[in-house]
C-alpha cells in the first residue's frame, strides 16, 4: 500500500533521477528513510564514469551498513525511482534493510528499452522478490512510472544524437 508519505519520497527519487540525467548519467535516484520518515541519505546513479556498480541503492546499502545498527536497518525503507537490479537487491538483503518502495519496475524498464531498441544489459532482469527472501516491496506506482519512462526516453535520445 502506497501512502502519501511514500509518494512524497518517491517524487524526491524522481528529482534525483533527473539530477543524474542532468549530469549525463542514467536516471535513477534513491532515498534511505528511517522508521520515523526522516531521510537519512540519498543518492543518484554515477555509472557514466564506467563503473556500473555505482547505483544509488548499492551506495545506500553501504551507507546503512556503516551508520546504522542492524535494528535500525531492518526498520528503514529504501525508496527508489526504479526497482532494484539483482546486484542492489542482494546488497539490500545482505545489509538487512527493510521495506523497498519503487516507482517503476524492472519489467517496465526492460519493456521501455525494448521499445527503444536498446540491447539488454548483461544481467538478467529479475524482480526483487526473486532475489530477496521474504522481501517487503511496494511498487510500481503507475502515475510515477510514466515520469520515469520520460527520463529514460530522454537518455536514449541523447545517446542516439551523440
Amino acid at each position: 500500500m502506497i501512502s502519501e508519505l511514500d509518494l512524497e519520497h518517491l517524487k524526491r527519487c524522481i528529482d534525483l533521477a533527473r539530477t543524474a540525467l542532468e549530469h549525463g548519467d542514467e536516471p535513477f535516484g534513491s532515498l534511505l528513510v528511517d522508521q520515523q520518515g526522516n531521510v537519512l541519505a540519498e543518492d543518484y546513479n554515477h555509472v557514466s564514469g564506467g563503473d556500473h556498480t555505482q547505483h544509488p541503492e548499492f551506495a545506500l546499502a553501504r551507507w546503512a551498513a556503516n551508520h546504522l545498527t542492524p535494528e535500525e536497518r531492518a526498520k528503514a525503507t529504501v525508496y527508489t525511482s526504479g526497482e532494484h537490479c539483482p546486484m542492489c537487491a542482494a546488497a539490500h538483503a545482505w545489509v538487512g534493510l527493510g521495506r523497498i518502495v519503487y516507482a517503476s519496475s524492472s519489467a517496465q524498464l526492460a519493456q521501455w528499452m525494448e521499445e527503444l531498441n536498446v540491447p539488454p544489459t548483461p544481467v538478467y532482469n529479475l524482480s526483487i522478490q526473486e532475489i530477496i527472501r521474504n522481501a517487503t516491496v511496494d511498487g510500481p506506482v503507475p502515475e510515477l512510472a510514466d515520469q520515469i519512462k520520460v527520463l529514460h526516453v530522454e537518455l536514449q535520445q541523447r545517446i542516439n544524437r551523440s
